[in-house]
């Protein structure tokens, strides 16, 4: 019997407030033991009231984030209307589980908002949870830590945004496949705005 393991090598993180769904990830890109890239963006527009996070094989995000595109603009020409986020987290879903035995190698994070801020975690073989915070990747159980510390309900949207950036930075410290910087994107009812953090 063959075990199949996985390892994302980055670290992704998402939260949401009353206001906006926030996520965040580092700059890094990895192959085996070798830093690929230094200045890679891991979160990646789908529509201006959705984004989504990645940690894997950067080919296997490209294409499902260009079927996500297409879903997304699909739905608002034929019904004039964005896209629910839950929908598109189950297409997305849908995809990965229809190629469950040759799996795409990703884990996401979609953010975005419809009616209100919405975060699923959507792992490889399809199954997806909407959560007040997440995180993926290989610093993910460093990351989740800090979260779990400290997100409470009623933070405020920067005190969200400090927050994701210092569970990122604290990941870059001990988890040798994560580092660089922080991109950090706030997706709110009227759009998204990115903003650049050091790891300073």
């Amino acid at each position: 019997m063959c075990e199949l393991r996985v390892l994302h090598g980055t670290t992704t993180v998402g939260l949401v407030t009353e206001t906006a769904a926030i996520v965040a990830a580092d700059r890094r890109a990895s192959s085996g033991t070798y830093i690929a890239h230094k200045a890679v963006k891991k979160i990646v527009r789908i529509a201006d009231h959705a984004v989504l996070t990645t940690a894997g094989l950067v080919a296997d995000t490209q294409v499902l984030a260009s079927l996500l595109r297409i879903k997304a603009t699909e739905y608002s020409v034929t019904n004039r209307a964005r896209i629910p986020i839950r929908s598109l987290a189950s297409y997305l879903s849908l995809i990965l589980n229809t190629y469950k035995y040759t799996p795409f190698i990703v884990q996401f994070i979609l953010a975005g908002y419809d009616d209100r801020p919405r975060l699923f975690n959507i792992e490889f073989f399809g199954d997806y949870v909407e959560d007040k915070f997440t995180a993926t990747g290989s610093g993910s159980p460093i990351a989740i830590g800090i979260l779990e510390a400290e997100y409470r309900e009623n933070l405020s949207e920067e005190e969200a945004v400090q927050l994701a950036v210092k569970a990122v930075r604290s990941s870059t410290r001990r988890d040798v496949f994560s580092g660089e910087a922080v991109d950090v994107a706030i997706v709110r009812a009227n759009g998204i705005e990115e903003r650049f953090f050091s790891l300073g």
